[in-house]
C-alpha cells in the first residue's frame, strides 16, 4: 500500500501537468470523505437500499462502496489500495461536478450551480445522464452478485415525473440487457479470478478486458441520453462525442484506470463547459494543457471519421496481445500528455503494430 505522503506526492505531480478542473482533495476524489463508507450509511426503505443518484454525494458513495466491496478481489491489479480500475469513475464524476457539467443546462433551475443547489445532479444534464450508466448500472449488478452482502436489494431514487432512467436490477436488465450482462460478467470474473491458476499478469489483463467491455456497453447504452445534447453548444457536443470515442482506444488497450493514472488523464480535461466560439488550441481562458487535450480529442475523432471508422478498427486490431496492449497504453499517454508527440507518429506506429499481429 502506498504511504499517504508518497501517494500525495505522486498526485501533486499529476496535478501539475495540467490546470483543468479540480478532481482531487487530499489525494482522493473530491468530497470523498463525505461519502458513505458502508451500505448501512445509505438511505433505505422497508429493507431496500435506496440511494439518490441525483445527489452528488450519493452517486459518489456508489463508487466508494463498489471499490471497497471489490478490492479484496483485485489483488492481481497491484499492491496499492488505489490500483482498482474503478477509481477512474469517481475521478471522472468529480471532474463533471467541478467543471459545471452536472448542472441544469436548460437554465430552468439552480440544480448543480455554485450559487444554487451545488450537490444536485440535473436529470437534464447529458453528462449526468451518461454517468448514470457507469454508476447505477454497475452498482446494481454488484449488488445482484452479492458484493454488497447477501440478499441486499437496491432501488435507485428518481425525481418525480422522470421516467427514462432504470432504477432496479430487473428494470435495467430489461432496458439495457447488454450493459447489465457485461457488468455481471465482470463481477463474476472477479469471483472466478480468486481460484484461477493463471499468473497475475494474465488475470489482470483478462479482468481489465471484462471491465472495459462493461464500460463500453454502458457507453453504448447511454445513447439514450442523446436528446439532452440539444441543451449545449455545438462545441461542447463535439467535445462530448470525441470524449466518448476516446473510450474505444483506452478500452482496447485494457487501460488500468487506477487513481494515479486516471488523475493524469482527467486533470487536463477542460475545466468548464465549452461555449460557442471556443476553438482549441486557442481558447484564451483555458490552460495550454486543456487546449492540447481538446485538440488531440478532436484530432483523433476527426481522423477516425475521415477514415470511415477505420482508425478505431486498426487500433482494436493492433491491441491483439498483452504486449501490444502495453505498448498501446504507453502511446496513449504520449499522445495525450506530451505536446511534442506528433500525431503522424501515432498513425505510423498503429500501422506497424497492426502488421505485427
Amino acid at each position: 500500500m502506498l504511504r499517504p505522503a508518497i501517494l500525495g506526492l505522486l498526485l501533486a505531480c499529476a496535478a501539475s501537468l495540467g490546470r483543468g478542473a479540480v478532481i482531487l482533495e487530499g489525494g482522493w476524489p473530491i468530497l470523498w470523505t463525505q461519502t458513505a463508507g458502508q451500505v448501512a450509511d445509505v438511505p433505505s426503505h422497508e429493507g431496500v437500499v435506496t440511494p439518490d443518484p441525483w445527489h452528488f454525494l450519493h452517486r459518489m458513495s456508489l463508487y466508494r462502496l463498489l471499490i471497497a466491496a471489490t478490492d479484496p478481489f483485485m489483488g492481481c491489479m497491484g499492491t496499492n489500495a488505489t490500483d482498482s480500475p474503478i477509481w477512474g469513475l469517481p475521478l471522472q464524476f468529480g471532474w463533471m461536478l467541478t467543471s459545471g457539467r452536472l448542472a441544469d443546462p436548460t437554465g430552468a433551475s439552480t440544480c448543480g450551480l455554485e450559487t444554487g443547489e451545488k450537490m444536485c445532479v440535473s436529470t437534464h444534464s447529458w453528462w449526468g445522464c451518461v454517468s448514470y450508466f457507469t454508476s447505477a448500472l454497475p452498482f446494481l449488478s454488484a449488488a445482484h452478485k452479492g458484493f454488497l452482502g447477501a440478499g441486499v436489494q437496491v432501488q435507485m431514487q428518481v425525481p418525480e415525473g422522470v421516467t427514462d432512467y432504470c432504477t432496479t436490477y430487473a428494470d435495467c436488465s430489461a432496458r439495457f440487457p447488454d450493459a447489465m450482462t457485461k457488468w455481471d460478467a465482470f463481477f463474476q470474473g472477479l469471483l472466478d479470478a480468486a481460484d484461477s491458476p493463471l499468473p497475475d499478469n494474465e488475470k489482470k489483463d483478462a479482468l481489465l478486458g471484462l471491465y472495459w467491455q462493461a464500460q463500453m456497453a454502458s457507453t453504448y447504452a447511454s445513447s439514450a441520453c442523446s436528446a439532452r445534447q440539444s441543451h449545449y453548444s455545438s462545441e461542447e457536443v463535439s467535445f462530448a462525442k470525441s470524449w466518448e470515442s476516446s473510450g474505444e482506444y483506452v478500452a482496447a488497450a485494457h487501460f488500468q484506470s487506477n487513481l494515479e493514472k486516471s488523475a493524469l488523464f482527467i486533470t487536463p480535461l477542460p475545466g468548464r463547459v465549452l461555449k460557442t466560439g471556443d476553438s482549441a488550441p486557442s481558447i484564451a481562458d483555458l490552460s495550454e494543457e486543456e487546449n492540447h487535450t481538446l485538440y488531440i480529442f478532436s484530432w483523433i475523432n476527426s481522423a477516425n471519421n475521415m477514415l470511415g471508422g477505420s482508425l478505431v478498427r486498426m487500433w482494436r486490431s493492433a491491441m491483439c496481445s498483452v504486449t501490444t496492449r502495453e505498448k498501446g497504453r504507453e502511446m496513449l499517454e504520449q499522445l495525450l500528455l506530451n505536446p511534442g508527440f506528433a500525431t503522424s507518429s501515432f498513425l505510423s506506429i498503429i500501422s506497424q503494430m497492426t502488421t505485427s499481429c
